[in-house]
């Protein structure tokens, strides 16, 4: 096999690899949501603010940890899950009204 035949062997797997770690996070991604529109439904219902910011500072520290653990940027895990959050509460402000 030649060099160039065993590194496109190589560039498959990992793409492979990268395929189903997607997938993953989409359907990871999918039930969080599943479980966050419940807690939004059951806010509305009880008329609880759509944010928490203490869970959520704790969350991002948490996340924050994970990362550093995980040899990913906390900076980035920071930035992912306030995106998520931010999604999150623009969720339980809909179910609010």
């Amino acid at each position: 096999m030649t060099d160039a035949a065993r590194a496109a062997e190589i560039l498959k797997e990992h793409r492979d690899s990268i395929d189903r770690l997607d997938a993953i996070l989409v359907y990871t991604l999918g039930e969080r949501f599943k479980h966050t529109q419940a807690v939004g439904k059951l806010k509305a219902e009880h008329d609880l603010p759509p944010s928490d910011p203490e869970r959520e500072a704790r969350q991002i520290a948490r996340l924050e940890d994970l990362a550093r653990r995980a040899d990913l940027d906390p900076e980035f895990a920071r930035k992912f899950l306030s995106f998520i959050i931010q999604e999150v509460i623009r969720h339980h402000i809909e179910h609010q009204r």
